[in-house]
């Protein structure tokens, strides 16, 4: 008869108190198959009875956008561990604006930022993780994954997986993919060799990394540091730098401490956090995208937002960002003369942001602005006392073209004022063979339309036509609105996010061919300047186009997405309504 004590068993054992939600999962008896699975895979009993954060991954084969988190992941996972947590890494999707823009395939980008957000969300429901740290880089990502931390309300943080270097073209360190899109309208336009344009494209982008300008990426890269979600200071180091996979273990770290003291998103996405994000995105000439995010951010968090305080805020915060599409510098140069901080650190000099807003690292904006250590000779961040601009890079626009409103882009030209003649496109596709063809003319407004969140679907952005522009020559003589969007890279005088969008009988939907359009910077104005019963008179003949599409996830998108001025997002009103109508046929 053996003498052998009873081996101890994890059954009896009581749970971690960080374990808040996984204990659900993994403790007891009754929970023996859940851990048979989980032991299937390398979790030990000593794992299981860690509680377990969940790396979030965004990484795919199709760009370089996110191409260095399979990485950056490891060393996250390794902070955890070392912290006393226990990581499961799971993935989600990415659709790369760069290379599908100008096709059919770029409506997808806007959607997936709502999936993103889905399935981040549904898969730390349905594993009961107790916390999540999302790696992201590409443009909708980024969204995604901070809407996601939002629903779910759990301790959890954001890293950036950072920038692109800026490729060297005759010996300047400044090319970057929108270089490549410019090139091929000068070549379009004679004004470039086939042969100059492949040295372009073979150069512009030289290895792993979001696209390298203050574009979508790094505007809302800095957004999510403004916003307290992501450690000051780790967003802005490159992604080949050697220092970004110290980053993500200092994360994993991170993580566990919130775990710990059961600290959630909604301490850092509040009003003033988000009104020092749209100031800081002013400041730097930041893509017009942040407005449709920080809408969809705001909902998530529960808070009240509208269109019009971004012009507002724009309005009174000076431009201090040499950054490229509007200025000289890329995302590189920004972290090489010493980041964030020093735009925070002028913006707070005149108290135009609140300092005292918290981050996940336990500071705050104004002890990270404090922090600074600036480069001796930057060039890159200027004087709060002599911006480059006395307000911000983007403001907000109303008049009888835009009822609910539209977002102008300022930074990168001066004009302020712009008259011209109608010239009507239903698609992208068709302006962009006009432009193309040399068919657009000084003064013209262009106008694409049937491109919003409904009619798209997906709001696919309109670079391939501006680019195209820029590259011969025309960006400085022409306006263009749409409601669709524009790439964080665009330039020049660019009106996106008009709405109603057409697709829902938004007067955008009636402007005919010459029709005059005035856009008037300092009246906040879009105004179609034709009679009212005229207007009226197309009205009458204007029937909804059919959907694009009629299945799958296009058309689920086309049936719940929200208008622009509301960040089109798929959880507002119109699932409201379809959740009332559904309750009241019961």
């Amino acid at each position: 008869m053996s003498n052998d004590a009873p081996r101890p068993l994890p059954y009896d054992l009581p749970s971690d108190p960080a374990k808040r939600h996984s204990a659900a999962l993994t403790d007891g008896p009754d929970r023996a198959a859940a851990r048979g699975m989980l032991k299937a895979i390398g979790f030990d009993d000593k794992a299981l009875a860690r509680p377990l954060i969940g790396v979030a991954t965004t990484w795919i084969e199709t760009m370089p956008c996110n191409y260095n988190q399979r990485r950056l992941a490891e060393h996250v996972k390794a902070g955890i561990r070392a912290a006393g947590g226990t990581p499961m890494e799971f993935s989600t999707i990415s659709i790369s604006d760069g290379t599908s823009m100008g096709t059919e395939g770029m409506k997808a980008s806007l959607i997936s930022r709502e999936v993103i957000a889905d399935s981040i969300e549904l898969c730390v429901r349905g594993h009961m993780l107790d916390g999540v740290v999302c790696l992201v880089g590409c443009d909708k990502t980024i969204p995604g994954a901070v809407m996601a931390l939002g629903r779910l309300d759990r301790p959890g943080l954001i890293l950036y997986n950072g920038t692109i270097y800026p490729g060297v073209y005759k010996g300047k360190r400044d090319a970057t993919i929108v270089t490549i899109f410019e090139a091929i309208g000068a070549y379009r336009a004679g004004k470039m060799t086939a042969e100059e344009l492949y040295e372009i494209e073979s150069v512009s982008c030289p290895g792993a990394g979001a696209c390298g300008g203050q574009y979508t990426a790094n505007t809302m890269s800095m957004v999510l540091e403004i916003l307290g979600l992501s450690p000051a200071g780790l967003n802005g180091i490159p992604a080949e730098h050697p220092e970004k996979d110290r980053a993500a273990h200092r994360c994993g770290e991170i993580v566990m401490d919130l775990i710990r003291r059961d600290v959630r998103p909604k301490e850092f996405v509040t009003r003033a956090s988000i009104e020092n994000a749209i100031a800081c995105v002013a400041a730097t000439g930041g893509s017009t995208n942040a407005v449709l995010h920080l809408l969809a951010i705001a909902h998530e968090y529960g808070l009240k937002l509208d269109i019009d305080e971004f012009g507002e805020i724009a309005d009174r915060t000076p431009n201090i960002g040499d950054l490229v599409p509007g200025g000289r510098f890329a995302a590189a140069d920004l972290f090489e003369a010493g980041g964030l901080s020093l735009v925070t650190r002028e913006l707070l000099k005149k108290d135009l942001i609140d300092g005292s807003t918290p981050n996940v690292d336990g500071g705050t904006i104004a002890s990270a602005a404090a922090a600074t250590v600036e480069t001796a000779g930057q060039k890159v961040v200027v004087s709060i006392e002599t911006p480059l601009s006395p307000t911000g890079g983007l403001t907000i626009l109303h008049g009888t073209l835009a009822p609910e409103g539209c977002v102008i882009k300022l930074a990168g030209h001066e004009r302020r004022f712009h008259k011209g003649s109608a010239r009507v496109f239903d698609t992208e596709n068709a302006c962009y063979d006009a432009v193309r063809k040399q068919k657009i003319n000084k003064e013209d407004v262009i106008v694409i339309r049937y491109e919003g969140p409904v009619g798209g679907p997906g709001m696919q952005e309109m670079l391939s036509v501006t680019a195209a522009l820029s590259g011969e020559g025309m960006g400085d003589y022409v306006a263009l609105l749409t409601d669709g969007r524009f790439s964080g890279g665009t330039h020049g005088l660019m009106i996106g996010h008009v709405a109603p969008e057409a697709a829902l009988g938004g007067p955008i939907a009636l402007v005919e061919e010459g029709d005059e359009i005035v856009i008037d910077v300092d009246r906040h104005a879009l105004d179609l300047n034709v009679p009212a019963a005229v207007l009226e008179a197309r009205r009458a003949r204007w029937t909804p186009p059919a959907p694009r599409y009629k299945t799958g996830v296009m058309a689920k998108y086309a049936a719940l997405v929200s208008s622009a001025s509301l960040g089109a997002v798929t959880t507002g009103e119109r699932l409201a309504e379809r959740l009332e109508r559904s309750t009241a046929a019961k």
